[in-house]
């Protein structure tokens, strides 16, 4: 088989794939709204229970549901039958996936929930199958073909069934007006989650920073940039800001100064004004200011007073 028939294949299953989540837009129905509205109102949790690759698929939208304001957890049909049924409450609803519509362990577990006054959504890809006909709500997950080359191993179904977990996640997070400051919350040791929570204190250098005087010269300026290791000197008068020297200042500078710039004092090379944030600031907000004006340092002050220096490297260490 050579290189174009292989990558033939895999485009040949993208297509395939791509056309089942198409179709999807236009098998949803009332039924979707109902399940959103529904979980909504639910006081209690969002259970999604499957078999086999539906169960891999349903962990997953558990998972997504749960990180996106939906209180959520997978709930295995063979552990069901052996006690875990016990953390179902009469409030939770519950997502049964099974793209035959027909799995026996998890039809098994429906008298439980009826009889225990559970809200039942099921997501399977026959619309007319025992599952799809003993739920409140059913979700058409059918595709024309699997991908398999077989065209039994499921591909397109589970493609398929993991959008339409996806989309019930959106919609639901749409609805519950969830927001950044939500998901960081949920994800407190991810990018985001570091980014909106974390205070600027917590990261910001404050050890041995590279401080001068205004009437200290150009060359202990580069000596001090260059022990620094920050790539750059900030000039304090009176303890209080006054300003800040960058690497890019005295390279400028030496370009246009030449012999002259060993003349110069730091109260000449510095920029005066330099940005500032307080220490009470999120790793965000400092983001932000930092690409709004396109620097990559911040000095860390409160009235004027140094307390520390943070660089954009340390936003995502």
């Amino acid at each position: 088989m050579g290189k174009h028939e292989i990558l033939a294949l895999a485009q040949e299953v993208f297509d395939i794939e791509a056309q089942a989540v198409k179709n999807l837009s236009q098998q949803i129905d009332e039924d979707f709204v109902g399940a959103i509205e529904a979980v909504l109102k639910s006081t209690g949790k969002l259970i999604v229970c499957g078999m086999g690759k539906s169960g891999h698929i349903g962990n997953k939208i558990a998972a997504t549901l749960a990180s996106t304001g939906t209180p959520s957890f997978f709930l295995h049909p063979g552990e069901a039958f052996h006690g875990d049924l016990g953390m179902v409450t009469p409030e939770d609803s519950v997502l049964l996936i099974s793209n035959s519509g027909k799995t026996d362990e998890v039809l098994n577990l429906i008298p439980f929930f009826k009889d225990n006054g559970n809200l039942l959504i099921g997501m399977t890809g026959k619309p007319d199958s025992i599952l799809a006909k003993n739920v409140d709500f059913h979700l058409n997950v059918a595709v024309e073909k699997e991908a398999c080359a077989l065209k039994l191993a499921p591909t397109s179904s589970t493609t398929a069934t993991l959008a339409m977990g996806d989309a019930l996640a959106v919609a639901l997070m749409k609805k519950r007006s969830f927001q950044e400051k939500d998901f960081a919350r949920f994800h407190p040791g991810g990018s985001l989650g570091r980014m909106l929570l974390t205070n600027v204190e917590t990261v910001m250098r404050k050890e041995q920073l590279p401080i001068v005087a205004p009437d200290t010269s150009s060359l202990l300026v580069v000596q001090k940039v260059s022990e620094g290791r920050l790539g750059l000197a900030i000039v304090q008068e009176e303890q209080k800001i006054v300003g800040i020297i960058t690497d890019g200042d005295i390279r400028r500078a030496m370009e246009s100064q030449q012999a002259a710039f060993f003349e110069k004092t730091a109260r000449e090379l510095m920029s005066a004004h330099p940005k500032c944030i307080h220490k009470d600031a999120k790793l965000g907000e400092a983001d932000q200011l930092m690409n709004q004006h396109k620097i990559n340092s911040l000095l860390v002050a409160e009235e004027d007073q140094l307390l520390g220096v943070i660089q954009i490297y340390d936003l995502n260490q």
